[in-house]
């Protein structure tokens, strides 16, 4: 209650001059232009390099979603600089998806070091409204570290149920909300207003799971996992996937 006010109001004055670069209208526009694109990518290799056996394993069965074709066509929601592309099987076609269209240098790095998959497109587009893909399109949609900053978490699973095909997958890895009883809940309580404005939208203390369970996926496995990220209130994760 009362402690983890006082200490988020010195976050707030250790933080001011970002609240005053918000208020001011500035810090949003750099933050998604310059800040956030340079920060993401830095943080994107310590992460994956904590999360490579997660996500080896979580992505061992994608080619087991292949359409009828034969193809694995796969969409993914905020692609960022495209840190996932190592994990997808030769020849699958990716249709890239991000809300902002600002992360070019990073991923055409990694287009360029994946040349074994088809890049079909990018589409500039929330997750909450990827109307630019028809209904029952892919074969396979992929969510990491995205839940936390979606405006809607469910308008964003009921989208991705729309675009899949009946059998088809989708795949996430997302840091959660830690134990409520927990000291590590009790200062993502205290870092909350300042992350999410620092971090484009972020939250710490998303259930995501609970979302989930309540979407309809036919099929459902969710696996709670901690990944050490230093200084960091974020080592409570999920990972899994659902079936429509």
């Amino acid at each position: 209650g009362a402690s983890v006010l006082l200490l988020r109001a010195c976050l707030v004055l250790l933080a001011s001059p970002i609240y005053l670069l918000s208020f001011l209208g500035i810090w949003e526009p750099f933050c998604r232009k310059v800040f956030f694109p340079f920060v993401l990518d830095k943080l994107s290799t310590v992460h994956d390099k904590k999360s490579k056996k997660h996500k080896l394993e979580l992505f061992r069965n994608l080619p087991d979603f292949r359409g009828p074709s034969g193809a694995l066509r796969l969409l993914e929601i905020g692609t960022g600089s495209g840190s996932n592309f190592q994990f997808y099987p030769p020849g699958c076609r990716v249709t890239c998806t991000d809300i902002n269209p600002n992360f070019q240098e990073g991923l055409a790095k990694n287009m360029k070091k994946n040349q074994h998959l088809q890049y079909e497109r990018f589409l500039v587009a929330a997750g909450e409204d990827l109307g630019q893909v028809p209904s029952g399109s892919v074969d396979a949609v992929v969510c990491t570290l995205v839940l936390c900053s979606v405006h809607s978490v469910s308008s964003t699973l009921r989208e991705v149920l729309r675009v899949l095909r009946p059998g088809g997958a989708f795949y996430f890895l997302e840091h959660v909300a830690a134990e409520h009883s927990s000291w590590r809940y009790f200062w993502q309580q205290v870092c909350y207003p300042t992350w999410k404005l620092v971090f484009a939208g972020c939250c710490l203390t998303r259930e995501l799971w609970k979302d989930l369970e309540e979407a309809k996926f036919s099929e459902l496995k969710i696996q709670h996992i901690s990944l050490t990220m230093p200084w960091m209130p974020i080592r409570p994760h999920i990972v899994g996937y659902g079936v429509k």
